[in-house]
């Protein structure tokens, strides 16, 4: 982070003086217009009387080009030394990043170059439908040849889709999709289409004791969430109330809290991707902040390899040489490190539970086997290794 700072001090000064220059050059050409504008006036004013030009309006003439040809000089020196300013940022981002960073990573992680080149450019595309930049995503796919299945695409357009009625707050096409897929949303326990209905009744409300009855006729709605939603049921009736008085002054003020149109916007976003089997964040952004994290720490290890000439220690590419916190939010699954190895569990070496009710790796369970009997090493419990039944956490 020290060296993001070091940076970002760097583009501080630079904004700085672009804000300075900006605000000194508007000043300077403000006054020179105004002084040209005085000059203009009298000499349209010796025009019009038809006197000839005086020596005092020539030597004013003469002042007047001098102070513009001065004007201009000293704005363009100035603006000069702001070029040397931004050329600082970028000397500043060389002296504090390493610029080649491939070497982190061995190229056998990847099966090959080819392979590589469409993985990045399939997760691009993926950001960009997520991101609902469609016509982007579809000119990426076009310069790069990747062919992108329509079933694929379908998901991130009916998303998106929603998406812009919600934020052009049409609830229509988000109701339509709630309702049809009903089931699939209670047994997430989503309370999504509550949330649409109650947005929908809150908007009725806004629109004053002419739409009274016709809030009251939707109230219907609410029926089947009763018994989940009770206490925002009966807060949204006891608005009724003071219909007629304004909602705005009442006790009932927050039910307009235009937050509410980010909130939906966010729990369909949430319970849509989730019903969809995509994820709320696209893989490529994921990675790329988990890869600000994880990358300064690589390459300090990498160094030190290199210095001490144990390049065999990092030899596997489906793991790290060192375990990286990357936080609560990159938590997806749950993993599990056998106590005996020291090592994560993979789908080549899954856990396996013994009869005992201790679990190891398979690997260690392997070892352990000694005359055809294994002896678990938590407690005396001698079993048969062929007992030990595989885990999926």
């Amino acid at each position: 982070m020290e060296q993001c700072a070091c940076v970002e001090r760097e583009l501080d000064k630079v904004l700085q003086k672009f804000l300075t220059y900006g605000q000194h050059c508007e000043r300077s050409l403000e006054e020179l217009l105004h002084y040209v504008g005085q000059l203009r006036a009298e000499l349209a004013s010796a025009a019009l009387q038809g006197t000839p030009l005086s020596a005092t309006l020539s030597l004013v003439m003469s002042q007047c080009c001098r102070k513009i040809k001065d004007t201009v000089q000293k704005l363009a020196s100035d603006h000069k030394d702001i070029h040397s300013s931004v050329s600082r940022v970028g000397k500043a981002i060389d002296r504090n990043f390493d610029a080649e960073i491939c070497g982190v990573v061995s190229d056998s992680v990847w099966d090959s170059r080819e392979k590589q080149q469409q993985t990045l450019q399939t997760a691009i595309v993926e950001h960009l439908y997520q991101q609902g930049m469609l016509s982007v995503a579809e000119e990426l796919c076009q310069e790069s040849t990747l062919s992108v299945d329509l079933d694929f695409k379908q998901p991130f357009l009916e998303l998106n889709r929603i998406l812009e009625a919600l934020h052009e707050q049409d609830l229509g096409p988000a109701l339509e999709w709630a309702v049809s897929h009903r089931q699939r949303l209670l047994e997430l326990n989503s309370s999504l289409e509550f949330k649409l209905h109650r947005l929908h009744f809150i908007r009725l409300l806004a629109g004053g004791p002419e739409k009274q009855l016709e809030a009251l006729s939707y109230a219907r709605h609410f029926q089947p969430f009763a018994r989940l939603h009770q206490r925002e049921i009966q807060v949204m009736m006891g608005s009724l109330v003071y219909l007629r008085l304004g909602l705005e002054k009442s006790p009932y003020c927050h039910l307009l809290d235009s937050s509410h149109w980010a909130e939906i916007c966010e729990t369909f976003t949430r319970d849509a991707c989730s019903l969809l089997g995509l994820s709320v964040e696209s893989p490529l952004s994921v990675s790329f902040a988990s890869g600000c994290v994880a990358l300064p720490v690589l390459m300090n290890i990498k160094a030190v390899i290199e210095q001490r000439q144990c390049t065999g220690v990092w030899s596997h590419k489906d793991e790290l040489p060192i375990e990286i916190e990357l936080g609560m939010k990159c938590w997806y699954h749950s993993v599990f490190a056998c106590p005996i190895l020291r090592q994560q569990t993979s789908d080549s070496n899954p856990p396996i539970k013994l009869i005992c009710g201790h679990v190891i790796s398979r690997d260690a369970l392997n070892k352990l086997i000694n005359g055809g009997k294994l002896k678990c090493p938590y407690c005396p419990m001698e079993q048969n290794p062929a007992d030990g039944k595989r885990i999926i956490f």
